[in-house]
């Protein structure tokens, strides 16, 4: 087996014990055992408990970010865009992806490059998402990208009202209302406030507001 296959397998033997039991089970010696390997074998790749559970992080936080961009990429209008997100996050709760996400961070697997690479996503996510409502909206810029922030830190709170009453029918009744609000709010800054920078979603991005509510499957760092 390979290095970086045996890598892999450590990390999804994290995941596996974070999913089926609690973060706390997570050891060098659990993991090793989990993996059907030996524990000098895990130090190999992973200097301590720590390491283990930021590459668990990261690599899970990446392969959602990646998922997500690529059915987001796929849609050719605002709305659609925002349906991908949010069935994406139903997808990711159902899965209890989330539950993932916040079990690691509870353990302290978020460290400073971890939440560095998350504002960057954080901020590709925001820009993709207001330059759409720009074209779309016929909104300047900063009306767009504050209008996009407020929505996005939107889709916490919905998965929280999902989780509730966790049905198809109500996450379909859920991402209508998400919907309705998303059209009705940039519909409301297209009428009410003055366009002073038309059509230029590539204009600087150096004050991109962070996003607090669409991170890690969706939720917050709090």
């Amino acid at each position: 087996m390979s290095r970086s296959v045996r890598h892999d397998a450590l990390i999804d033997a994290v995941v596996e014990l974070v999913t089926t039991g609690d973060v706390e089970d997570v050891s060098m010696e659990t993991v090793a055992e989990r993996a059907g390997v030996s524990r000098p074998l895990v130090y190999k790749h992973f200097a301590n408990r720590g390491e283990l559970l930021a590459a668990a992080y990261r690599r899970e936080a990446t392969a959602l970010h990646d998922e997500l961009a690529a059915e987001i990429a796929a849609a050719t209008t605002l709305i659609e865009m925002y349906r991908a997100l949010v069935r994406g996050a139903f997808r990711a709760a159902v899965a209890r992806r989330d539950g993932v996400f916040a079990a690691l961070r509870s353990a302290g697997a978020r460290n400073r490059e971890l939440r560095q690479e998350q504002r960057l996503r954080d901020v590709e996510t925001v820009r993709a998402f207001s330059a759409q409502a720009v074209r779309e909206y016929r909104l300047g810029r900063r009306e767009a990208t504050a209008a996009t922030v407020l929505l996005l830190g939107a889709i916490e709170p919905l998965i929280t009202q999902w989780r509730l009453r966790p049905t198809p029918g109500n996450a379909a009744l859920l991402e209508e209302i998400f919907i309705r609000m998303v059209n009705g709010g940039y519909a409301f800054e297209n009428r009410s406030l003055p366009h002073q920078e038309l059509g230029s979603p590539e204009a600087d991005d150096s004050k991109m507001i962070h996003v607090s509510g669409a991170r890690d499957s969706l939720g917050s760092d709090r």
